[in-house]
């Protein structure tokens, strides 16, 4: 049953029916404060009461809308139009993290700050139209840059983190002395629903702020409760959000009618001032109505009674707020009703031109704001050198500059860039669990804290989700966040805030908004059985499906510098997200073939070393005939691959070319294409699961929209099994090893030595590898050109 035009008929009948009253001076009447407490003068009241009519037309016009074909979106704001009074005590520039029924919140800002047509633009959004100023098209969101309000998209508590980050990283720029990009006393809020407030990553937020705010750590954040009683059809059992957040350590609780504009705006007021004033959290509990169902589609009569829905349409706070203006003597009811259907006009006109506005019409279109990269800009950058000075007295000296020192593995090496860039940038912090004084599980932040200070580097909670949260916040609040993740697998535990957050600001705020970050990660497998899947991961299926995000993966020391030095670039520069992907096992690894040959121990690169994003590194064969294949891997696969070749030229004289990726995404496919079209033979050795692994998106790369058999070389693939990994020594049975890579080198050889084809080299039939892990660690031939 669509109740509809029901609740907006009670409207116009309340108003239509009301007896005229006799009134004094309007003017004068409006000007009078009506509350004490806050200070809320009619005028004021009326201004809030008009917001409330904005989102409510837009509400009503997104089901026309979409009745019409023209609309997309129908999860409205009927019955929290009391958050428009939150808003009203507020300041413009304190940054708001709205959920989808914040549209007279959104209305009410918007007047804060001339020249702003919030109505238009909203409905802009509402038909997916390209000229909406906010997402352009691609979402409806509550978004604006001049009103600080970040796009949210269709939010379930995935934004209580990164706002947490955000009111973190206001307090932090003022002890780091950067200037932020909002005023140093503005505060964040945070807008959600009461069955959000269940949501783990909700949790993870509240819990977080508490955390930090127990310890004397500023965080102003405002969080409001918009308390409906129903999350679509399951119900909040009553007072279950006072009775689990009115008594939360360090988090200050308000709780107001948000049904009721002059009690609202009086309990915002309240928990603003509070939180402004001592920079901690506070919880604003508003018990507000939900009216016309979750969305559009929502049959409610499926799961409320016809008197259920009645009684929450009695208190529908348009009604109650007319009414109430009625009685306070501040506005007639031919006022209010005319000012009503006046917004009803307004909007509908408005609706009538934005559905004939332009679409999206190409790819390129769409994703055009998803990763923007300047290339040029992003080198200079990278190239560009720290103060000397800086450098030094970090350093502790100039006998104690990595450039002075001798060869190091890639553990030591990463140490030592973090600590150059945390001289060459000022905005720059590190942190994650353990991350300080002891330096990181494996060491490698390492006197990072006692070098450039607690404020820089520190530890967090132990809460991916926060981890990742307040990198989002922290980079939006004009830092230059480098988060740790203890172990690949922990990042699942809250890959959403990149995948749903992070790596998707820019895309639904056309660039308007971004989240530079640098995410650190150990990772991938090959610690002797250390730990089990949890803690010798080998998966990145989950990281290579985030679109527009960098994966680097180095394998050894100076490759890591000079890809770190162009992560914090792009980051810097484009607000770029690089996932940093560093292999465990190769940490503390100094020798390549033999005990103490010290291959593997790098000297720290010149400042302006740096490795452009995509770009590979080859070891080519020695001698100068042609080699017999190429051998493509990246991390650990790589030192394998190394050992492999040698081991294959040595005992069974063939050569092979060996490529390093370096890059996971974007992948250098030119390098490998070129190298492969050398030797006519590739052999892809893919330490990460068979299923969602590199090798499958490079293959692909490789012989996709060839026609001609004989266009591209014969190719095999060795991949670690589609298996979580044991604990001890079985491990090994489930990745890639040196003597597995010879032998898929020699099975794709041997495949390959029937026919010769037109460049005088054998067909290559599909087969399976015979090696060591044969069905396990599967090689397979993807074989025909």
């Amino acid at each position: 049953m669509d109740r509809t035009e029901h609740v907006h008929q009670a409207v116009i009948d309340l108003l239509a029916h009301s007896q005229a009253a006799s009134v004094g001076d309007l003017t004068a009447t409006r000007l009078q404060v009506l509350d004490p407490d806050s200070g809320l003068r009619g005028i004021d009241y009326l201004d809030i009461l008009d917001s409330q009519f904005q989102a409510r037309h837009l509400d009503l016009e997104a089901r026309r809308m979409k009745n019409r074909g023209t609309g997309f979106y129908t999860i409205g704001s009927a019955g929290h139009e009391g958050n428009a009074a939150v808003a009203a005590a507020l300041r413009p520039d304190d940054p708001a993290f709205l959920h989808y029924r914040s549209g007279a919140f959104f209305a009410q800002r918007a007047k804060q700050l001339d020249g702003e047509t919030p109505l238009f633009d909203v409905l802009l959004s509402l038909c997916a139209s390209a000229e909406d100023p906010i997402a352009g098209g691609r979402h409806k969101v509550f978004g604006s840059r001049r009103l600080w309000v970040p796009p949210q998209t269709s939010t379930i508590a995935s934004h209580l983190p990164k706002a947490v980050g955000a009111a973190f990283a206001l307090g932090r720029t003022r002890r780091l002395g950067i200037t932020p990009p909002v005023p140093k006393d503005a505060i964040v809020v945070c807008t959600f629903g009461d069955a959000t407030a269940n949501h783990a990553t909700a949790l993870a937020g509240l819990n977080s702020s508490a955390w930090a705010a127990y310890q004397h750590l500023p965080m102003p954040i405002l969080f409001v409760c918009e308390d409906n009683g129903i999350g679509v059809s399951v119900p909040t059992p009553r007072d279950w959000v006072e009775r689990v957040w009115g008594r939360f350590p360090a988090l200050a609780y308000v709780r107001a009618d948000g049904c009721d504009i002059t009690e609202t705006y009086r309990g915002a007021l309240q928990a603003a001032s509070l939180c402004r004033e001592r920079r901690a959290p506070v919880f604003l509990h508003l018990d507000m109505v939900r009216l016309l169902g979750h969305a559009g589609a929502d049959v409610e009569i499926t799961y409320h009674s016809m008197d259920e829905i009645q009684a929450a349409e009695s208190r529908d706070p348009l009604l109650l707020g007319c009414r109430r203006a009625l009685e306070l003597g501040i506005g007639t009811a031919d006022e209010l009703l005319s000012s009503y259907l006046g917004v009803e006009a307004r909007v509908m006109a408005a609706a009538r031109v934005a559905e004939q506005r332009p679409r999206l019409e190409t790819a390129a279109q769409v994703a055009a704001p998803l990763a923007p990269a300047n290339p040029r800009a992003v080198a200079g950058e990278a190239a560009r050198r720290p103060d000397e000075a800086v450098r030094t007295e970090l350093f502790g000296g100039a006998g104690k500059l990595p450039e002075s020192q001798a060869g190091e593995p890639l553990g030591r090496l990463i140490n030592w860039v973090l600590l150059d860039l945390l001289a060459k940038y000022p905005e720059m912090v590190v942190f994650g669990e353990d991350v300080g004084s002891r330096g990181g599980v494996y060491g490698i932040t390492t006197k990072l804290q006692e070098r450039a200070g607690s404020a820089r580097v520190f530890n967090t909670l132990l809460d991916e989700q926060t981890i990742l949260g307040t990198a989002i916040g922290a980079g939006q609040m004009g830092l230059l966040p480098v988060p740790e993740i203890q172990y690949l697998a922990y990042y699942q535990n809250a890959q959403d805030q990149i995948r749903g957050e992070a790596a998707s600001l820019s895309f639904f705020s056309q660039g308007q908004y971004r989240n530079p970050m640098v995410i650190r990660i150990a990772g991938w497998a090959y610690q002797k059985g250390f730990g089990g899947h949890f803690h010798n991961d080998n998966s990145v299926a989950s990281l290579r499906d985030v679109p527009g995000v960098v994966i680097a993966s180095p394998a050894r020391g100076a490759d890591a510098v000079g890809m770190l030095r162009t992560a914090m670039a792009a980051a810097r520069v484009d607000g770029r997200i690089v996932l940093f992907l560093e292999p465990i096992a190769l940490y503390r690894t100094r020798h390549l073939h033999a005990e103490g040959d010290e291959e593997w121990a790098d000297r720290y690169p010149d400042q302006e070393h740096a490795v452009p994003i995509g770009a590979a590194r080859s070891y080519p064969a020695t001698g100068s005939r042609p080699p017999d294949l190429t051998i493509v891997s990246w991390s650990n696969g790589l030192w394998l691959s190394l050992q492999a070749a040698r081991l294959l030229e040595t005992r069974h004289g063939l050569r092979a070319d060996v490529v390093d990726l370096r890059w996971l995404a974007p992948i250098d496919v030119g390098t490998v294409r070129a190298s492969a079209a050398s030797s006519g033979r590739l052999l892809v050795v893919d330490e990460g699961r068979a299923t969602g692994g590199v090798a499958e998106t490079l293959i692909t790369a490789l012989v996709d929209g060839v026609t001609d058999r004989h266009q591209h070389p014969a190719i095999a693939r060795y991949a670690a099994a589609d298996c979580y990994l044991p604990l001890g020594k079985a491990a090994e049975l489930m990745l890639p090893s040196r003597e597995g890579v010879v032998e898929a080198a020699l099975t794709l050889c041997k495949g390959d030595a029937g026919a010769d084809d037109a460049n005088g080299r054998p067909e290559s039939p599909t087969g399976e590898s015979t090696g060591p892990a044969a069905g396990v660690a599967a090689a397979v031939a993807t074989a025909t050109r």
